[in-house]
């Protein structure tokens, strides 16, 4: 209420239109007298960061990005609406789908990039808009690598596809990998082994996507994808690389690019996360990585200045075992990694967290400090405040969305 009596709606700040102002972040507790907080619904800091809950929305490719014209690789309206829905509701922080550091490092022609200033101020919008709720956000940077150029999966099939579909795939230099090895022989293209020239360049593509995620389009961290059988992935795993250089060999060499690119992005006013595969499900492979080899790279990680690993599994390897999609499935890699580091290091887990009690007790019983959530927010942009109904807490949600469940007093 203004000083004269009159009840005006304040509009959030940094938006080109109307939208009331939040005064609490969406996703706060709403504290009643005599009552124990979830843990899964406790703040947390992380560096210079204060989330409001432990869940996070884990990115999730779209493939809704212009494959041609002048706007290839940005943003549009439609992830406005996706990530925005998302925000309203009460996650502690997003996570934006995997955003390509250079064209040829997209997973397909329609997804995201962050290779040039005007993809990050397009990104910017959808930003401005996560931050007039109070809501966290990070951008995920990732290089494909030998898994480039194949048709959006909601195509329902994994094939390379080429110029005239508005790929890369008969690119031959423009499809990448540490060493000649396709991951799918037969099927996907047999990658160009890189020269140390052209790794030290892509150290320095995603120096440039980091700088222009943090001071472009004013994300509050970024997150490195090295999971799932892309670029760097490629470089961790002794399946895929096969170098004898010294990005090759040795798990100190097979871990350097990786740990270049840590340091290359790395700030001081910003968190930074790392995605890892905690195993490649191959264990009977030679050279395949293993748990063992994540709480090893952990270790690293604490010495060149990460904040948070974000554990989930897979994806490098075809031979790989077949994980059964069970609730909880990954949490066991998340909870080795935390009892591995303890409070040195945040931990997050995927997988499946299909319920407020299962997301719950994996961060009491410090298995990991935070949970993320992927598909089920698909069907669910509220899983948060859903979370939170069934565990007996009240969260604030968006204004528009709270006042309905949170009546004011009637007199």
């Amino acid at each position: 209420m203004t000083a004269n009596g009159k009840y005006i709606t304040e509009s959030a700040e940094n938006l080109p239109y109307f939208l009331p102002k939040v005064k609490i972040p969406v996703g706060t507790v709403i504290p009643e007298n005599d009552f124990s907080i979830p843990k899964l619904f406790t703040p947390l800091k992380i560096k210079n960061l204060q989330i409001p809950n432990r869940i996070g929305i884990s990115p999730m490719v779209m493939y809704s990005a212009p494959h041609d014209g002048d706007k290839i690789g940005q943003v549009t309206p439609f992830h406005l609406i996706h990530y925005g829905s998302m925000a309203l509701r009460g996650p502690g922080f997003i996570i934006v789908e995997s955003t390509a550091i250079s064209p040829e490092g997209r997973g397909s022609p329609e997804d995201c990039g962050i290779w040039n200033d005007e993809q990050a101020y397009k990104w910017k919008e959808i930003v401005d808009f996560v931050h007039s709720q109070g809501v966290k956000i990070g951008m995920q940077l990732g290089h494909t690598g030998r898994k480039t150029s194949l048709a959006a999966l909601h195509h329902r099939l994994m094939k390379p596809v080429g110029k005239d579909q508005y790929g890369w795939a008969d690119v031959p230099e423009q499809v990448i990998g540490p060493s000649p090895l396709s991951h799918r022989p037969g099927v996907l293209i047999e990658p160009k082994g890189l020269s140390i020239e052209e790794i030290q360049e892509l150290v320095g593509k995603y120096n440039k996507a980091a700088k222009r995620a943090i001071e472009i389009a004013g994300f509050d961290f970024v997150e490195i994808h090295a999971a799932h059988g892309y670029l760097i992935n490629n470089f961790l795993s002794g399946t895929s690389n096969k170098r004898t250089d010294e990005y090759g060999g040795s798990f100190e060499n097979r871990t350097r690019f990786l740990l270049e690119i840590i340091d290359a992005i790395k700030g001081d006013k910003y968190p930074l996360f790392v995605r890892i595969s905690g195993t490649e499900d191959a264990d009977d492979q030679e050279g395949a990585w293993k748990i063992e080899d994540t709480l090893r790279l952990s270790d690293y990680f604490i010495q060149h200045g990460v904040d948070v690993i974000d554990v989930s599994a897979g994806g490098n390897n075809i031979h790989a075992k077949r994980r059964k999609n069970t609730p909880g499935h990954q949490i066991p890699l998340a909870e080795a990694v935390k009892r591995h580091v303890g409070d040195r290091l945040i931990v997050s887990t995927v997988g499946n967290i299909d319920s407020a009690e299962l997301a719950n007790s994996t961060v009491e019983d410090g298995k990991a400090d935070l949970v993320l959530s992927g598909k089920l927010t698909l069907k669910n942009p509220g899983i948060a405040w859903n979370w939170a109904d069934d565990l007996g807490v009240k969260i604030q949600p968006s204004l528009q969305y709270g006042w309905p469940f949170y009546p004011p007093p009637y007199n």
